[in-house]
């Protein structure tokens, strides 16, 4: 192990070409991610796509940077964060090109997961990069102005998609993102010096990676197929199940996937991302719910409900570098802690929501959503990021990202489940539109209970004994 590895490659780069490197990829993924939903309806004429596969389309996605984030973060612990960072970058830049020229469905599937994978690769690195490089006292500024960056891309992604497929076509989304990856991978190869693996020498857990992997892999499946197949809800048992024999074998193991001491001994840790998960899967799983009740209950258009939708997103750009700001000057659990309180206020005005509610309250709610999680976000990452030595940099940057998708993971379940056990297989339409609302407002009600018990979390780390890592 060399502790020291990360020092010749902190000193040879410049941190401002770090930030506008990793705020690059940053706002790309979750552009990428948002704007491709706009585009199915496209995509699935020209191909003569069934329903099954357009939804394959984004969980492939998904699906591979939920269950590599992890094993790749450890990997780049070790042998090197630039060069994993790097392979995701000309990984991204084939598959995002590939799919440009597609065919069918089935070659889209499979690039789309390998743009997946791609991911998974650049969101394990670029934040531990990015931490390495920046001081304690400037790091919550940086990540502030990176989520910035992330949720610009996630608002303006819907938008982009629609016009680019409107004038274009579907396969310029593509097309368009190439020039700048190419432009970080040139930044990249030519300015970054040296090399940021703090873990050199230590041993990567293949055995726990595959158990890991499979174990992940079976939680996500029976969790999304629950409506489909009667017992995909033994599946996510089994794999949750895996889960835990994974744990319980790593923590005996010298060349673990992860240091399990990172969730037993340090609450600190595990408690800020157990808020991470809470807080990002009722927050998003309520936006999912707001698109359809604009539109199928307030009668608005698909470009009318995106526009107010973005709203949220909007905010949450504002928002995030001001309170990374404040992380760096005042107590990062305690500024997040007030993020998640804002999002729980939103939560519950959510239960308000109904076919009289006036668009003003609509969107003051949108606005506290929006407000509460970008004063979450930046000093939330900061913790984890704080409370962990470089040699888990990696890791933890993908135990967040793990957390973060996990969350979008559930609460997608959450709604899925719920209105499928409201309305079963009817779509959603003016004459049945009361019963998507009872359905609603069930989720939205989980959603604010969850919301709460983040907070109670949130408030019981700040009072830990222990330093806090500015």
């Amino acid at each position: 192990m060399n502790n020291t590895a990360s020092k010749p490659a902190a000193d040879a780069v410049s941190a401002s070409l770090v930030l506008f490197v990793v705020s690059c990829v940053q706002f790309i993924t979750p552009m990428m991610a948002s704007s491709v939903g706009i585009a199915l309806p496209a995509i699935g004429k020209e191909f003569g796509a069934s329903a099954t596969q357009l939804s394959l389309i984004q969980l492939s996605y998904i699906f591979a940077l939920a269950v590599l984030m992890i094993p790749l973060g450890r990997f780049a612990d070790i042998h090197g964060r630039k060069l994993i960072f790097n392979l995701g970058i000309v990984m991204a830049i084939i598959s995002t090109l590939a799919i440009g020229f597609v065919p069918n469905t089935e070659i889209f599937i499979f690039f789309r997961f390998l743009q997946g994978v791609s991911a998974a690769m650049i969101n394990a690195t670029s934040l531990a990069i990015l931490t390495a490089v920046f001081p304690p006292e400037r790091r919550g500024r940086a990540l502030g102005i990176v989520a910035g960056f992330a949720y610009f891309g996630l608002a303006a992604g819907p938008s982009m998609a629609g016009t680019i497929t409107t004038q274009l076509g579907w396969r310029w989304l593509f097309f368009l993102m190439v020039p700048l990856q190419m432009i970080v991978l040139i930044l990249t190869l030519v300015r970054f010096k040296g090399e940021w693996a703090d873990a050199r020498g230590e041993k990567f857990g293949w055995s726990g990676s595959m158990v890991y992997i499979a174990s992940l892999s079976l939680v996500i499946f029976g969790a999304t197929q629950m409506n489909d197949i009667s017992f995909a809800w033994l599946i996510a048992i089994a794999g949750l199940v895996g889960l835990g024999l994974f744990l319980k074998w790593e923590a005996n193991k010298t060349n673990a996937l992860f240091d399990v001491r990172l969730l037993v001994e340090n609450k600190t840790f595990t408690l800020t991302n157990i808020a991470t998960l809470i807080n990002y899967g009722a927050s998003f799983g309520v936006m999912f719910l707001i698109i359809l009740y604009l539109q199928y209950v307030k009668g608005l258009s698909a470009q009318q409900a995106g526009l107010v939708i973005m709203i949220t997103p909007c905010l949450q750009a504002i928002f995030s570098p001001i309170a990374g700001r404040w992380a760096d000057i005042y107590s990062p659990r305690k500024v997040a802690t007030i993020g998640m309180t804002i999002c729980a206020v939103g939560l519950f005005g959510t239960l308000l929501m109904n076919e009289t509610t006036h668009f003003a309250t609509i969107v003051v709610i949108m606005s506290l959503l929006g407000v509460g999680f970008g004063i979450f976000a930046s000093p939330n990452l900061k913790v984890v990021m704080g409370c962990v030595g470089p040699r888990h940099y990696g890791t933890a940057a993908s135990i967040s990202g793990t957390m973060r998708t996990g969350g979008i993971l559930a609460g997608t379940v959450i709604n899925t489940s719920v209105i499928a056990l409201f309305m079963g297989d009817a779509p959603i339409t003016g004459d049945n539109y009361l019963v998507y609302l009872k359905s609603m407002h069930v989720c939205m009600t989980t959603f604010a209970v969850m919301s709460v018990v983040g907070i109670g979390l949130s408030l019981f780390r700040v009072n830990l004994i222990g330093p806090e890592k500015h």
